[in-house]
């Protein structure tokens, strides 16, 4: 059996990433394999070559062959491995969303005050940082898991990566591929995201804009 070894790390500065959880997924019948990285941002697998993607934190970051040693690049990841990351998605400062009688509220986050409208959304989008995921959730009451962190990575890279916040069904087909059946549906999703699912309370805590139709 070959093995396949794959390294993670920060683009602008070639840091690795510590600790991040690593999805392998083969092309075809075979079950995914799952590590976390070391403390030089490196993985290894027991695989012999192969096609097919790799997840890092439940979003897919690389798709092709997969043999010998791989080198996955992030521009802005979100890693339970102690890289913080903030601002609007793609590190482009999208500035204010505030309109003409706004009502908003100030949000206490590492010693600052920022502000949201009445529901959580924030005001400027450039104030997003995990900091503030924990200081939304807090007052939303919602105690955050590895899988809530999963659902705001895969809403914010969707959003770096199309422009738009991803629909229901993007959500639900992602997670089913990700977590299988019995949890990546709309039922557990809401389960984790009581307050309007995913489409709401994820895209609020992920520093996104509220989807359309919502008032």
């Amino acid at each position: 059996m070959a093995r396949v070894r794959i390294r993670i790390f920060i683009k602008a500065t070639g840091e690795p990433v510590k600790r991040a959880n690593l999805t392998l997924v083969p092309d075809g019948s075979s079950p995914p394999l799952r590590t976390l990285t070391d403390r030089s941002g490196w993985a290894a697998f027991d695989l012999a070559p192969t096609s097919g993607k790799v997840l890092v934190e439940g979003i897919p970051r690389f798709q092709g062959r997969i043999e010998g040693e791989l080198n996955i690049g992030l521009w802005s990841p979100l890693t339970s491995g102690g890289v913080e990351t903030q601002g609007a998605p793609g590190g482009s400062h999208q500035g204010s969303v505030a309109y003409a009688s706004m009502q908003t509220r100030g949000l206490r986050v590492a010693g600052r005050d920022i502000l949201t409208d009445s529901e959580g959304y924030l005001v400027d989008l450039s104030d997003w940082s995990e900091d503030f995921v924990r200081a939304q959730a807090e007052v939303e009451v919602l105690p955050l898991g590895a899988e809530h962190w999963e659902v705001i990575r895969f809403l914010r890279d969707h959003f770096e990566q199309h422009g738009i916040q991803a629909q229901v069904r993007d959500i639900i087909r992602h997670f089913r591929q990700v977590w299988g059946p019995e949890r990546g549906n709309n039922h557990y999703l809401h389960r984790l995201f009581p307050r309007g699912g995913p489409q709401k309370q994820g895209n609020r805590l992920a520093g996104l804009l509220r989807t359309k139709g919502e008032h």
